[in-house]
Order: structure tokens, then C-alpha cells, then sequence
């Protein structure tokens, strides 16, 4: 018996399969600037860049944010203002060929019917040099209007050619409240998102959902789409179905962009600021994301030498041991010598008079006068040398009571400089009485 038997037999068989609905994120997808969430800093009432959209006026832009924010909704919103034809573009997918292609089809239209087009370009810092300037002749003549999305700092990926002829919009993760508006909105949407279904989700839920999301309303929609599946009309979605629908998500990183950087300087600058609790945590995001944890041990030793220096000089010590630790141990035990130096190099005293001194001393070195040697402290090794002076009125350190010769060791130019000043923390307040004895005993020759 055929499947179709119940159905008229002029009827094609394509027409009696039901298509499955385009997905809830794609389906909630705003239509309008008043329905975009989530950046009223950039896109609120009378901001300058929504009254030039509004007018059709908005000329070529950079999007620059997390995914899941509105950068192609965004630009459909664009192209549907300035009566413009969207082309949807891929980074990932195509190459300088493609470019052309869409170019030559956008000037053909242009042509045909006055149409102009909004080349919406999805990852656009994947492109390389040659591509990314392969669109600016066509963006200067008025060809298209360049749209690209980017989830990388445009300063750093974007080529400063193209940067120079599109505005940069950045663009935020969503907060809370407005994630928390999305979900509500898919849920009582009878057109496009659940409300047929007259599903609730109860508080605990989209406290718990909202966390899970990160600011990403892509994300939180196919959550509730996911809890939708498992529910009957009528139901109430339970934060343990929002959990179970996330799975283990997802932390945002990619090792080579702004994310894993990011996370890093996170890292170092709550060590700098000697907040234990910041710097364990930013370390355990890195370490969840993916992150190589040899990347977060060589920043806590980097970290320990610039900000911490004298002020503790085991601090270096506890630094490179944990990361010789984490080489041996590896994952997972190698967290906890990374937790140990991270707690110790917040909680240690903070200096950085080595860097300000090596950084002071680099500077007279490069751009001063170069000094000659004192004739004392140059290298006697052959008769000549001697004959010369070399190594004449030199004193053996060890030779002396004290062990400090009453002897310059800089240029004559430089006997007042003062590179290294220690501070008044932890063990430079130590190194500090030493200079200062060493100063008196070279002073007065009671060496």
C-alpha cells in the first residue's frame, strides 16, 4: 500500500512532505531597529549611527562583536533601510574569485535596474591582505556597500586600507535583561516563535538560561527551542531541562585571537592588582576555554619578574617552578602549581622598579652618549693591554674588609645616574639598606 494513497494522485509527491520550520533564531530574527536588543549605546534613540541607518545613509561599517549579538541581523536591517539587494558572503568559504564574481554581479544590477547591493561579509578577518583590499576600488566608486562581521579586533585583523574607508561598530554580548526579553519574546510570539504552544519557563529557569547563554541570543533560543522539543502544550520549562538542553557549554576562546588574549590579560592584570580571587578565576576560564595552560604559566613568570621583581624574590622562583611543574605533570594536575603560583604572585608584594630600571638604562645605552670604559674596569688580558692602563687601579672586591671597594664603576658622565630606586615593599626595603650601606662604604673608603 503506498504511503500517499490517501492523497489525490495528481499531487506531487514533493508537496506531501512537510518542510521543517527554519530554526527559532532564525525565525525571531528582528525585523526592525525598535525589536533589536542589547546595544543602545551605538544603535539608541537618537544615536547617530541609527538616525543614518533610518535615513538609508549608513555607508560601509565594520561590525565588530561576540557571536550571537545581531551582526547580520544588523545588516539586513541595514540593507532593508537603504532599499539596497543583501549578498550574503562567507569569509570562510570563498576567496579573491568569489569577491569578483559578487562584485561584477552587484555592478550588473546596479546597471540594470538601478539596484544597489550591501556585500555582507560574514568573518571578514579570515580574508588575507590580497582579498580584504580586493573590495576597496569597488567600495570607493559607489560599486556596493561593504558590510563586514568580525568576532576579531579590526585594529589587528582588519587591513588598514579597508579600515580607513569603514566605520568600526562594536558591538557587546547582550546583557541579562535583554536576553531574558528574547526568551520571553520566542515564548509568547504566536506567528513566529512558541506562543501556540502557551509554554511557561519558570524564574529559576531563565536566571539559570541567561547565565548559560553568555549574551548570546542565538544560543538561548535554540535552548528553549531544544526544552520546547521535549514539552507538551502547556508546559513549564524547569532550570534542570535548560541544563540538560545546554549540555557542557561551549566557553568562548580561539588561540590565536582577541578571546585568548583577552583572558590573559585578564589574568596578569588581577595578579598586578594583587586580587587572588580575580586572578584564580580568570585562570580557570582560560584553562576551561582551551587555552595551552603553558601560554598562562609563561605570563605568571613575565608577570612575576615586571610587577613583582624585588619585592619578593621568590616570586620568580614559584613562577618558573610551576611551570616547569605543569610541563611534567601536565593536565589536569598541572592546575594546581599554576593555582599555587597564581595565589601566590596576587598575594606577594608588588614592585616594578627592575623593569622601570632596565627600561631607564636601555634608554641612556640607546639614545645617550657612548661612554668608554674606565680604563679600571677594562679587560687586561694581554701585556699590551696592560702597557695601555687597562685594568690599572682596579680592586679586588673580596680583597677588601667589607667586600666594596671605595671604586666607580660608571662612566665619570654618569656618577650621579640612578637607574634602580627600590621601593618601601616587602624585600626591596632590604635591598634598599644594602644600596645604601654599599653607597657609604665606596663613599668613605672604609671598605
Amino acid at each position: 500500500m503506498s504511503l500517499f494513497a490517501d492523497l489525490p494522485e495528481n499531487e506531487p509527491v514533493a508537496s506531501r512532505v512537510s518542510t521543517p520550520p527554519p530554526p527559532l533564531a532564525e525565525r525571531m530574527r528582528p525585523r526592525t531597529l525598535a525589536e533589536y536588543l542589547g546595544q543602545d549605546d551605538v544603535l539608541g534613540e537618537g544615536r547617530v549611527l541609527r538616525a543614518a541607518i533610518e535615513r538609508g545613509h549608513a555607508g560601509s561599517l565594520l561590525l565588530w562583536g561576540p557571536p550571537g549579538v545581531g551582526k547580520t541581523t544588523l545588516a539586513l536591517l541595514i540593507a532593508r533601510s537603504a532599499n539596497l539587494h543583501f549578498h550574503p558572503f562567507s569569509a570562510v568559504l570563498a576567496g579573491v574569485a568569489q569577491v569578483r564574481e559578487a562584485v561584477a554581479e552587484a555592478q550588473k544590477r546596479r546597471q540594470a535596474d538601478g539596484l544597489g547591493t550591501l556585500l555582507f561579509v560574514d568573518e571578514i578577518h579570515r580574508f588575507n591582505k590580497a582579498q580584504q583590499d580586493a573590495f576597496l576600488p569597488h567600495v570607493e566608486k559607489g560599486d556596493l556597500v561593504l558590510v563586514g562581521a568580525t568576532t576579531e579586533n579590526p585594529s589587528f585583523s582588519v587591513t588598514a586600507a579597508l579600515l580607513s574607508r569603514c566605520r568600526v561598530v562594536p558591538l557587546h554580548a547582550l546583557g541579562a535583561a535583554a536576553v531574558e526579553r528574547v526568551v520571553r519574546s520566542a515564548l509568547a510570539d504566536r506567528e513566529r516563535g512558541l506562543g501556540v504552544r502557551d509554554l511557561r519557563i519558570a524564574d529559576d529557569a531563565v536566571a539559570r538560561l541567561v547565565t548559560l547563554a553568555g549574551g548570546d541570543a542565538r544560543r538561548a533560543l535554540g535552548c528553549i527551542e531544544a526544552c520546547a522539543a521535549t514539552c507538551v502544550d502547556g508546559d513549564t520549562i524547569t532550570a534542570p531541562m535548560v541544563v540538560e538542553a545546554f549540555q557542557h557549554r561551549a566557553l568562548r576562546h580561539d588561540k590565536d585571537g582577541d578571546q585568548h588574549y583577552d583572558l590573559l590579560s585578564a589574568l596578569h592584570k588581577s595578579l598586578r592588582n594583587s586580587d587572588v580571587q580575580a586572578s584564580v578565576y580568570w585562570l580557570a576560564r582560560a584553562l576551561e576555554a582551551g587555552a595551552d595552560p603553558v601560554h598562562a604559566a609563561r605570563r605568571m613568570v613575565a608577570m612575576a619578574a615586571e610587577d613583582v621583581g624585588l619585592a619578593d624574590p621568590m616570586a620568580l622562583q614559584v613562577a618558573v617552578s610551576a611551570l616547569h611543574a605543569l610541563q611534567f605533570l601536565g593536565l589536569p594536575e598541572g592546575r594546581l602549581p599554576l593555582t599555587e603560583a597564581a595565589v601566590y604572585l596576587a598575594a606577594a608584594p608588588k614592585s616594578n622598579a627592575v623593569i622601570r630600571a632596565i627600561t631607564a638604562a636601555t634608554e641612556a645605552a640607546r639614545d645617550g652618549e657612548q661612554h668608554a670604559v674606565p680604563l679600571h674596569l677594562r679587560n687586561a688580558a694581554t701585556s699590551l693591554a696592560r702597557e695601555l692602563g687597562h685594568g690599572g687601579g682596579y680592586v679586588y672586591a673580596h680583597d677588601t674588609k667589607s667586600g666594596v671597594a671605595s671604586m666607580n664603576c660608571l662612566p665619570p658622565e654618569l656618577r650621579t645616574a640612578k637607574f634602580f630606586t627600590p621601593g618601601d615593599r616587602g624585600f626591596e626595603k632590604k635591598v634598599a639598606e644594602r644600596m645604601a650601606e654599599n653607597d657609604r662604604l665606596r663613599r668613605t673608603g672604609d671598605g
